[in-house]
């Protein structure tokens, strides 16, 4: 679903996921002289934002894609990029400041894990935060597409069952790790205008995500059938789409110092 390119990425998810970086950012307090770690960072929406913060020098990221960290590194010079994931990240213990996941904990093969493991290589002291779409009550940037999709085939897999997209979720899996504390929740909020409903479709065609997916794998018919359903379901143009995002963040346990 990820082995794309990264420009397919931009148009199909980074239009949204652009405007989440500074919020999730602000979140876990990135500010200069910070070492921190962007983990499932894609082609670069968040890299972008924290390079700006701390310099391309003090920002490691990783991603299973290899399209996708080949272009980030095109695109930041000077970052440590890795292809790697969640679950074992290639760091060592207390590495950095803080340690951020945007729109990744719902892919994590064990979201726990992943977690426990940002956690890890995140010195005691220093933050842990992640975001993740509200998709399971719709308020997502897909929800007009799999309330179409489910409207055609009642037994469509969307991603409403996902880890992470309810209220509270990411809250209780930083708990799981047991190794964060004075854990706190925050809901992001992203807004995009689309000048025509073919600009807003076309991304759905590049394969990108379960979404793309489940679109390259319907035949002619289906595909025309979606797209008309979400067409009646967006008939003014422009229009915007308004984007919720739950969000937590955690304090690493242990004491500055410890080893």
């Amino acid at each position: 679903m990820f082995e794309v390119a990264g420009e397919a990425y931009d148009r199909f998810m980074g239009r949204y996921s652009h405007g989440l970086s500074a919020q999730l950012a602000d979140l876990a307090g990135v500010s200069p002289a910070m070492h921190v770690l962007d983990v499932g960072c894609g082609p670069g929406a968040l890299v972008g934002e924290l390079v700006s913060r701390v310099g391309p020098h003090r920002v490691s990221a990783v991603d299973p894609s290899e399209p996708f960290v080949s272009a980030a590194r095109h695109r930041y010079p000077g970052v440590d990029l890795r292809v790697g994931v969640a679950e074992q990240l290639p760091f060592a213990d207390h590495v950095f400041d803080a340690a951020l996941a945007q729109l990744v904990v719902h892919f994590m093969q064990d979201p726990t894990v992943g977690l426990a493991e940002m956690a890890r290589v995140t010195r005691p002291g220093g933050v842990v935060a992640a975001c993740v779409w509200d998709h399971a009550s719709h308020h997502g940037p897909l929800g007009v597409f799999w309330q179409a999709a489910r409207e055609l085939d009642p037994l469509v897999h969307d991603e409403s069952a996902l880890a992470g997209v309810r209220e509270g979720d990411l809250a209780r899996l930083f708990e799981n790790t047991g190794q964060l504390q004075r854990i706190e929740e925050a809901t992001l909020v992203v807004r995009v205008e689309h000048p025509t409903f073919d600009e807003w479709w076309e991304p759905f065609e590049r394969g990108v995500g379960p979404a793309g997916a489940y679109v390259a794998g319907l035949d002619k018919r289906d595909r025309e059938a979606l797209r008309e359903r979400c067409h009646t379901a967006l008939t003014t143009e422009p229009f915007t789409t308004t984007a919720r995002a739950w969000a937590a963040r955690g304090v690493r346990r242990g004491r500055v110092g410890d080893v």
